[in-house]
This record gives structure tokens, C-alpha cells and sequence, in this order.
């Protein structure tokens, strides 16, 4: 397990950007956290990180967004395995890493991958004009 502290949306990116490193081609890389918690940030430094040079942005509307190398999920309003089977989810899979936001919508999500990571973005500042995120990055691999 690994825990990082960021402190401004510029460090949640970095932090992403830095662990894009440890994917490989087909990595799952689910994320957690609440609305506004940092997700999409992260995602982009991954993007920068995965050498993605287009802009990346939040799927919240379209539920996934491609960019060469990454597929990028937004599962807010995803509630059940149908809904997955409706837009091509499990297409994607072994396609190349799958960033994927509101993986807690689908609690047996996991169990779909031989290897992924959770990553849960917390906000630990005492009000929402602090920025600061505690990142846990963890491992489920064969």
C-alpha cells in the first residue's frame, strides 16, 4: 500500500503522472473518492505520464473517453453490469489501461481483472477551500 499527501490540483496531477510508471499495457486502474475528490486529476497526470499529449477530460457525459493508450470510464451514472454490457465496458478490457472513476458503483468491478489498483482520493482539509487529498494506491495482482 501507498499513501500520498498532495495539496493543490497540481499535485494530485503529479502524483498521477508519477504513478503511470508502475502500469502496465492492460492495468485496471480503479479509482475512488467523492464528487470533487480529484479523480479526473489524477487521471491526467496518468495521460501525461502514459506520454497522452491531447487534452484529457472528465467522461462524465459521454461515460468513456479514448485517447491512445488509456480508456477512460466514468461510471456515476452506471449502476449494474447491464449498464456496463450497454456501453461496451467489457470491449474494452485488455485494450490498454482503464482508468476507471466511480468503480464503487459496481462492487464486483474487481473481479473482473486478474490484476488492478484501487486508488481512493480522499479530502482531508477541514473545509472545501482546502485542496488537500490523501491518495491510497493499492495493489490486487496474480
Amino acid at each position: 500500500m501507498q499513501i500520498n499527501t498532495t495539496n493543490s490540483v497540481e499535485e494530485t496531477f503529479e502524483s498521477g503522472k508519477a504513478f503511470s510508471t508502475k502500469l502496465s499495457r492492460n492495468a485496471a486502474v480503479l479509482l475512488y473518492g467523492e464528487m470533487g475528490a480529484g479523480k479526473t486529476h489524477f487521471v491526467k497526470g496518468i495521460a501525461v505520464g502514459l506520454g497522452i499529449t491531447v487534452p484529457v477530460t472528465s467522461p462524465t457525459f459521454s461515460l468513456v473517453n479514448e485517447y491512445s493508450g488509456l480508456i477512460h470510464f466514468d461510471l456515476f451514472r452506471i449502476y449494474s453490469e447491464d449498464d456496463l454490457y450497454a456501453i461496451g465496458f467489457y470491449d474494452y478490457i485488455g485494450k490498454g489501461v482503464l482508468a476507471i472513476e466511480w468503480a464503487e458503483n459496481i462492487p464486483g468491478l474487481k473481479d473482473e481483472f486478474d490484476e488492478y489498483y484501487t486508488v481512493r482520493i480522499e479530502k482531508t482539509g477541514d473545509d472545501d477551500e482546502q485542496n488537500e487529498r490523501r491518495i491510497t494506491i493499492d495493489y490486487s495482482g496474480a
